[in-house]
């Protein structure tokens, strides 16, 4: 009687559980836009993964409208927000889709939101592809005007976003927060940065920056994952504060492929405007990072690039911790001018 009783519970624990395993899964949370419709839809990169994309067409648009195509930063972060404007790049976003009049274009790299794959183990070259394929996707909808289209990147995103349209013509480009040099530089001018605001002597600071030296031309320039270097050189142990095959939540593979761009040889071969933002307290992107992306194009094309700094702004371009309400206006001032000529 309690053998047969048992099993009924079992049965019935076994009923309960599938009726929930069988259950769907919730409906993400979405943005929702008063002056625009928001469209979803996917592209597929080279390794077959689906990349869910975020698309906004100007309610009440008639005819084909100018575009923003957005390449997001390094972090495997996703690019909606579904909560509003909860940081400086999101307030970005949100008042370029709400207020420019333009149709938009986002992307969720693999492994992000809803976007198959694995961020985690993503490299560079494997990204790329991946927002070329959605600005490829980008160009089939047919309110979207190709004569018409800027391309907005932020951080990482606006160094390497002139390698994303290939051969369609962009009408201009935005880099934000981002950097036109190589990371090999970049880095070594961020470790300083960081060991200055750790406290450290400026005699630390000269005695870690001349091992970093050393540290990244390995890892950078010589291929070696950061576990390698550090079982090959003991003495750097406590020099090395993330993982071992990679860093800042992304492989190896990423930054040495990143280092293996000629960002220089990219920009000055552009034949588009270009406008670089940043702001005078960023930490995470110098002065000389942002400036080479606009000396690049000036060298080729003077007067081609203006440069605009945002004075208290940090890297996500908020000032005290507020989204700064200058930069969007910036943004939207610049593209009517360029679109006006």
């Amino acid at each position: 009687m309690r053998y047969g009783l048992a099993v009924s519970c079992l049965i019935a624990i076994l009923l309960v559980s599938l009726a929930v395993w069988s259950q769907p899964a919730p409906p993400p949370q979405r943005e929702r836009f008063q002056n625009a419709e928001a469209i979803y839809g996917w592209a597929q990169d080279n390794a077959g993964h689906k990349l869910r994309t975020f698309v906004s067409r100007p309610k009440g648009a008639t005819g084909k409208v100018p575009a923003i195509f957005f390449v997001g930063w390094l972090s495997c972060d996703s690019v909606e927000y579904p909560h509003g404007e909860t940081d400086g790049f999101g307030a970005i976003l949100h008042r370029l889709i709400e207020r420019s009049g333009f149709a938009t274009v986002r992307m969720d790299k693999a492994g992000v939101g809803e976007s198959q794959g694995d961020c985690s183990k993503l490299d560079f070259k494997g990204e790329l592809l991946g927002y070329q394929a959605a600005f490829d996707e980008m160009l089939k909808y047919d309110f979207i005007d190709p004569a018409r289209v800027f391309v907005v990147g932020l951080s990482n995103g606006g160094g390497t976003s002139a390698l994303v349209p290939r051969q369609h013509p962009v009408r201009g480009y935005i880099a934000a927060s981002s950097w036109g040099r190589t990371w090999y530089e970049h880095m070594l001018e961020l470790e300083r940065g960081r060991l200055t605001r750790a406290g450290q002597t400026p005699a630390e600071v000269n005695s870690g920056v001349k091992a970093f030296t050393e540290f990244y031309n390995l890892y950078l320039n010589r291929g070696m994952t950061p576990g390698d270097i550090v079982a090959q050189h003991p003495e750097w142990q406590s020099l090395w504060y993330d993982a071992p095959d990679g860093q800042y939540g992304r492989p190896a593979a990423f930054y040495q492929q990143l280092q293996a761009l000629n960002l220089g040889d990219a920009w000055q071969k552009l034949n588009s405007p270009v406008l670089v933002i940043r702001g005078t307290s960023d930490t995470i992107m110098s002065d000389a990072d942002a400036r080479a992306i606009a000396e690049s194009v000036d060298w080729s094309h003077p007067g081609m690039a203006r440069y605009v700094e945002v004075p208290g702004a940090d890297h996500l371009l908020s000032v005290k911790g507020k989204p700064s309400d200058d930069v969007a206006p910036t943004m939207m001032k610049w593209m009517r001018e360029q679109l006006a000529k």
